[in-house]
């Protein structure tokens, strides 16, 4: 049952969702993304199950975050894009390296080995002053850590904004509405939320690929021991970050009392009103004095002899 004051989901984000949650039934052994692995990341797959249950929630792509080692693409030639496609690469790469490029290594779990076993793991060959050579000329590799993002298609504003404050809330700070209004041909608003944290993702030059050298390794292995280690730490941290978005999921989404939902200030405000009310009347209750102890003085003073 969705919190109150949240819309019901329309018929055609009912139709996306009863798609997607299809595909994601696949078996293991037969489903297939488009990303490098190819599947649903494990450290994710609790998460998105929980995001995935809820109505008016469902998720379309996912990552749980991963160290990965990027070749670049060729870059254009002065004649253009010719002698690439000989060589049997579609297109070029743009400012950045992208396009064309290749996935040398990638990662969703922590790395464990030492600086000199990671050149082997990366595909690279040894590294000295000659990988410098060329630096400029030939396809530059990139070591990436890149933290968990997650997007979240929604049946409204409404729904959106909680998942845009549960992913802020967890430490996700890039996290917002990436589309909010009907595309063209669709009767509703679907809007989509990237939750996301740039903050953790961090990216160093390690190697060269030329003719002349091959793919060579252009730092030391103290020195990819040491982004590893970067890497690692950021794994741990990205994970806590992980479970602290699920928690705040469900109190986003937790179903509220008969008399509806109230935002924290709100809550505030009748936490403080109940006070100032119960601290009254305890004041009340000492100041006036018992119902017993006024019939005991009536008495006393109706019949003195008493005494």
């Amino acid at each position: 049952m969705p919190p109150p004051l949240l819309p019901a989901p329309g018929p055609a984000f009912t139709r996306k969702k009863t798609t997607i949650l299809s595909q994601l039934a696949v078996p293991d052994a037969e489903y297939t993304d488009a990303s490098p692995k190819g599947s649903v990341d494990e450290g994710i797959r609790a998460l998105l199950g929980a995001l995935n249950a809820r109505d008016g929630l469902v998720t379309t792509s996912s990552c749980a975050g991963r160290v990965s080692v990027y070749l670049e693409g060729r870059k254009k030639s002065a004649e253009g894009d010719q002698e690439n496609e000989e060589d049997g690469v579609r297109g070029t790469a743009a400012v950045g390296g992208k396009g064309g490029g290749e996935w040398l290594f990638v990662s969703h779990d922590p790395l464990g080995g030492e600086g000199e076993g990671y050149r082997g793991l990366f595909g690279l060959d040894g590294g000295d002053d000659r990988g410098r050579k060329g630096l400029g000329e030939g396809r530059l590799i990139h070591f990436k850590f890149e933290p968990m993002i997650l997007h979240v298609l929604t049946a409204s504003p409404e729904h959106a904004q909680l998942v845009i404050q549960a992913g802020m809330g967890a430490g996700f700070r890039e996290t917002g509405a990436v589309s909010l209004l009907a595309r063209r041909g669709e009767e509703e608003a679907m809007p989509m939320v990237a939750v996301r944290s740039m903050g953790l993702s961090f990216e160093s030059l390690v190697g060269v690929e030329s003719e002349e050298l091959g793919r060579r390794c252009i730092v030391s292995a103290e020195y990819l021991g040491m982004i590893v280690q970067i890497a690692n730490e950021r794994f741990a941290e990205n994970a806590k970050r992980i479970a602290r978005l699920e928690a705040a999921l469900d109190q986003a989404f937790a179903p509220k009392g008969p008399e509806g939902w109230e935002d924290a200030e709100t809550r505030r405000e009748r936490k403080r009103e109940e006070g100032l009310r119960r601290r009254k009347e305890l004041k009340t209750q000492q100041v006036e004095p018992k119902e017993e102890s006024k019939l005991d003085l009536g008495l006393i003073l109706q019949a003195p002899d008493i005494l």
